[in-house]
């Protein structure tokens, strides 16, 4: 898997489950965006698969 693949694999992701996800957005109305980029990266299935991409693009970049 190259780069150019992980990335447009995370673009995906973010457009089709991030962009209008409703808990990421009532979270940053009553918490703030702290709260609510927390809750993405620690309980959030698709934060987590987005943090693995991550790794595997460090993984790659070295």
């Amino acid at each position: 898997m190259d780069k150019a693949l992980v990335i447009n694999e995370i673009d995906e992701i973010l457009d089709t489950y991030c962009e209008d996800c409703f808990l990421k957005k009532q979270l940053s109305k009553d918490n703030g965006k702290t709260a609510a980029h927390n809750f993405c990266i620690t309980r959030c299935t698709i934060g987590d698969h987005l943090k693995f991409l991550g790794e595997e693009m460090n993984k790659l970049g070295k």
